[in-house]
């Protein structure tokens, strides 16, 4: 007889599918149940990481509030860190010439807020994006993300100086807190670079330095130059 059987197929293909269903959500909850009870045994460990995580970043973000140097003839160090590079280097975005650098490595221990090196008017804030080399390597400085902030010095007229906040291998994201146009004091923080960076001072050829290489230099405290 025509179409006999089919009524039946059709009961039994719908029998078949609603136990895949059946079988796929009691599948999905067991994984769930164990998941869940996973997730249960080790929630003190995962509440202890976070912990730890959330008081690195306490750390990691602290900013002590620098002992600025009242004399007014001196140049304060923009960053923590440690001097690796004295040299006289030439600076053409604003500078306009031959300079003296002192390049400061921060490490992912060191204070990563940065610090006004003098008293005076924001004149200058550029980025210029580029690679993430390590900060541990001089040439960062000439290849990384960076961003290039001019001061008109308050303390001396006519005095010009240039800071370089420049990115690492960790650090890739650089937070300026000042404007084009903005006063600052000396030792005002100015920015903050998250993780292992570097960042170099440019300073008339006339400045005397105070540091040399190997020094520790703490932000908006430590003398770097004086003025000549």
């Amino acid at each position: 007889m025509k179409h006999k059987g089919k009524a039946l197929h059709a009961a039994l293909k719908l029998i078949l599918w609603t136990l895949i269903a059946l079988l796929l959500a009691t599948a999905a909850g067991v994984l769930a149940t164990i998941v869940g009870a996973f997730v249960a045994a080790i929630a003190g460990f995962l509440f202890g990481v976070w912990v730890l995580f959330a008081l690195f970043c306490l750390w990691f973000f602290r900013d002590p509030d620098p002992r600025v140097p009242p004399d007014a003839g001196v140049i304060v160090s923009p960053a923590h860190g440690k001097v690796d590079v004295i040299d006289e280097t030439s600076e053409g975005e604003f500078l306009g010439g031959p300079c003296r650098r002192v390049s400061i490595f921060l490490s992912v221990v060191e204070v990563h807020v940065q610090k006004a090196p003098v008293a005076g008017r924001i004149a200058c804030l550029k980025r210029t994006n580029g690679q993430f080399m390590s900060a541990l390597k001089h040439e960062s400085a000439d290849h990384n993300e960076n961003v290039l902030v001019g001061f008109d010095s308050a303390e001396k007229p006519g005095e010009k100086i240039a800071v370089r906040l420049i990115a690492g291998v960790l650090a890739r994201r650089i937070v300026p807190w000042i404007t084009v146009g903005d006063e600052v004091t000396r030792g005002e923080r100015i920015s903050l670079i998250q993780f292992g960076s570097r960042v170099d001072i440019y300073l008339p050829l006339t400045a005397q330095i105070r540091v040399k290489l190997g020094d520790k230099v703490r932000g908006g405290e430590s003398v770097i130059a004086a003025r000549g």
